[in-house]
């Protein structure tokens, strides 16, 4: 029961707090920005960078801070203008009628309740003259630099930077802007550009200095960076030293540093500053599936190992954890990678891998010993080769049976994308081969498998087509000579969703095993829905066939569904729902929840 004496009280400081908060909005102020010219795009873009509308969206009440953001709009307004072609800009800013100019800075102002910015754009300019020089004979300019084109700030300065960087390309490496002569003719709204350029001497490359501290030794430093001394200085040498030094995840900050002078004797100096990441990190993942069950993962690394930025990594994955498939599978992997063993972009690896899969068709233990090395041909190119024995252990229809191995994995790998976990532009190619020689009767023979991903934006709707091309295939030996976990199945989050995890298999008799040939076609269209949440809609299709190459003897199946997708810093949070549509069994639906898109 609530005492009657404390209810006026109550019902007073309810009233008080009402009354502040209508007075608090009462005291925000109100802004406009008017141009004489109509130009929506314009006055859209100078809306959105002036100080006095951002501080009328942030709430700002206090006289001062309005006058201040008043009184530097006139300079930021008019490098905007400038920015657009506009270079005889008049702007009036009025604070409750009074130009903010004329305002002392620390005048007092009890409240400000409008303030208007009126501009007056004049013409916009065009370019008369447009020269610059000398320039290397390999030099693109930007098409807007030339006499004619609208005298937009960012075009200057883009060709006065192509003119720099393609004389760095032909190793001048400090050549500069020596002369700027830009004049405004305002009776003709044109503007002159003239631009005289130095390249300087031509640079090979010096000494190479890592003056900061670091637990990586300097020797190391050097040899990852790969920055070739005596050479002709060339700029994309400097940027792959820096993405070398990164790609070790050694290092929290990279960055390379040109000396300000060449040395007399025309070398230039390179200082690579670097700090180091804690050595040591661990992370985790998780997925369901409502057939597959629980997918758990997790990792342990040490970036460091030995003081040669050494990457030591622990991985371990447990999956279908309270699933309705057989039984449980479970990976650990612990592998040991050098950079820049043999050059700077080769890196070593050793790896070991114990595997045990319990599956509907079949049962197998393996473990995998192997080392190999990793070239980067770029950023996005990598390709992998090494040699390694593989013995397995497997139980299925066909009776019980040991494999022994020698392989050669190689790998290809090109990737494009503009995101890892969220792509909307590029693509993203894998080919493996796994060449496998037979050992204490073994058969031998070789797996192929290929993944081709590609991803488009349409135009501005933030729309994304996204689409996926699996091909695998097993040549040399025979269906019951083949490892049972390296044939091919289909169904799941994987190949097809909305059937079921691994369902479509052969038959060979009365034994159902794996193919020999795989297809696996996806395509996926992506889409907003409000804010962080998007929504997708996907339709996928798999096939599985006896013989080394689809011949029409195996069988298809497809699935289709809805999802949604909730972005986060880490990635989208995926949640897609499916139903079978064609093949063995059409009945039922599936459910997946994972971190990113699905490809």
């Amino acid at each position: 029961m609530i005492d009657k004496a404390m209810r006026p009280g109550w019902l007073w400081w309810v009233a008080t707090a009402f009354f502040l908060c209508r007075l608090s909005t009462a005291w925000c102020f109100e802004a406009g920005l008017q141009l004489t010219r109509q130009d929506e795009a314009l006055r859209d873009r100078l809306t959105q960078s002036s100080l006095v509308m951002t501080a009328m969206r942030e709430e700002v009440t206090a006289p001062l801070d309005i006058l201040a953001a008043a009184q530097a709009d006139y300079g930021n307004l008019v490098s905007n203008l400038y920015a657009q072609g506009y270079f005889g800009p008049v702007i009036k800013i009025l604070v409750d009628g009074r130009e903010a100019a004329e305002i002392p800075p620390l005048a007092q102002l009890r409240s400000v309740r409008r303030v208007m910015i009126l501009i007056e754009t004049g013409p916009p300019f065009r370019l008369g003259t447009a020269r610059i020089g000398p320039l290397d004979p390999d030099t693109k300019l930007p098409e807007g630099f030339a006499p004619g084109q609208p005298a937009n700030v960012g075009v200057i300065a883009d060709a006065a930077e192509a003119g720099i960087d393609a004389w760095r390309a032909r190793s001048f490496a400090k050549a500069r802007v020596v002369r700027e002569d830009i004049t405004a003719d305002h009776a003709r709204a044109r503007l002159n550009v003239d631009l005289a350029l130095d390249p300087g001497r031509s640079a090979t490359f010096g000494k190479v200095n890592v003056p900061g501290p670091s637990d990586v030794r300097e020797d190391r430093i050097r040899r990852i960076a790969g920055i070739p001394r005596g050479k002709l200085f060339d700029p994309v040498e400097v940027e792959r030293a820096a993405n070398r030094l990164r790609r070790t995840g050694a290092f929290s900050a990279v960055t390379v540093r040109e000396a300000d002078q060449l040395n007399p004797d025309g070398t230039l100096d390179i200082d690579l500053d670097v700090v180091d990441a804690k050595p040591r990190r661990f992370g985790f993942g998780a997925e369901i599936e409502s057939i597959e069950g629980l997918t758990l993962s997790g990792f342990w690394m040490h970036r460091n190992l030995f003081g040669g930025a050494e990457r030591f990594r622990v991985e371990a994955e447990i999956a279908g954890l309270g699933g309705d498939t057989e039984g449980v599978d479970s990976t650990l992997r612990i592998g040991l990678t050098r950079p820049s063993t043999f050059d700077s972009d080769t890196d070593l690896y050793a790896l070991i891998e114990l595997e045990q899969l319990d599956e509907e068709l079949f049962n197998s233990e393996q473990i995998t010993v192997g080392a190999g090395i990793s070239h980067y041909y770029s950023e996005e190119l990598e390709g992998r080769i090494g040699l390694a024995y593989r013995f397995s252990d497997a139980r299925d229809q066909f009776g019980s049976r040991t494999f022994t191995h020698l392989t050669v994995p190689i790998e290809l790998t090109w990737d494009k994308r503009d995101n890892e976990l969220d792509p909307t532009e590029g693509f993203y190619l894998s080919a493996e081969a796994l060449p496998y020689y037979g050992l204490d009767g073994s058969e031998s023979g070789a797996r192929g498998y290929l993944d081709a991903r590609g991803y488009r934006s349409l135009g501005n709707s933030e729309i994304v087509l996204a689409t996926r091309l699996q091909f695998g295939s097993i040549i040399g030996s025979s269906l019951a000579g083949t490892p049972p976990d390296l044939l091919f199945l289909s169904g799941g989050s994987g190949t097809v969703r909305g059937q079921s995890y691994q369902s479509l298999s052969i038959l060979t008799g009365t034994v159902r095993t794996g193919g020999r040939s795989f297809i696996g076609l996806a395509g996926e269209a992506r889409f907003p829905v409000s804010g962080k949440i998007g929504g997708v809609v996907f339709y996928d299709v798999g096939y599985i066939g006896r013989n080394s190459f689809p011949d029409g003897t195996g069988d298809w199946h497809s699935g289709a569904g809805v999802g949604a997708r909730y972005k986060t810093a880490f990635g989208p949070i995926r949640f897609d729902v499916a139903v079978p549509v064609t093949g063995p069994d059409t009945s039922g639906f599936e459910f997946y929840i994972g971190i990113g898109q699905a490809f």
